[in-house]
């Protein structure tokens, strides 16, 4: 039994490498930058003992304030295990707190301390010199185009994250 599989043709096949004209080419682009970014921005947080996935709770307690695990969990692409234990652990480091939800005797409330403030804060500091260097190759209005180009791409429409 054979599945039902498109003709073969010339085209080429998916890579990650400059110029490549398949399909996937931009996703596969995305990706190695994302890891490149993200690793980047991984050792500029270790100094302050957290890492990305810390700081992307910390950016949506800051965003919305104090917020349920289960919207923490969409709001970070992270599922309810993931979000458990990246709480957990800025509960133990004091960076944040849960708080009871009035009118919800199960949910819980994550809400940030005034230390997960201050490193917040730290973080960005930290992170100046390494982001510059993620943009030194791009010439004069590059890196602000790359920003809108990503930013609309991220929000097509427009639309707030």
């Amino acid at each position: 039994m054979s599945a039902d599989v498109p003709p073969a043709t010339t085209a080429s096949r998916a890579t990650d490498r400059p110029g490549d004209p398949s399909p996937f080419a931009l996703g596969l682009l995305l990706r190695r930058a994302h890891w490149h970014a993200a690793a980047v921005m991984t050792e500029a947080l270790r100094p302050l003992g957290i890492e990305l996935r810390h700081f992307a709770v910390l950016i949506v307690l800051v965003n919305q304030g104090p917020t349920v695990q289960r919207d923490l969990a969409a709001a970070t692409g992270s599922d309810k295990a993931g979000i458990m234990r990246v709480v957990d652990d800025l509960e133990r480091k004091g960076l944040a707190v849960r708080k009871a939800v009035p009118g919800d005797r199960r949910a819980r409330a994550v809400e940030i301390t005034p230390q997960g403030l201050e490193l917040f804060d730290a973080a960005h500091a930290a992170a100046e010199s390494p982001a510059e260097r993620l943009i030194a190759e791009l010439g004069p209005g590059e890196p602000e185009l790359l920003t809108d180009l990503l930013t609309r791409f991220t929000h097509p429409g427009g639309g707030e994250a």
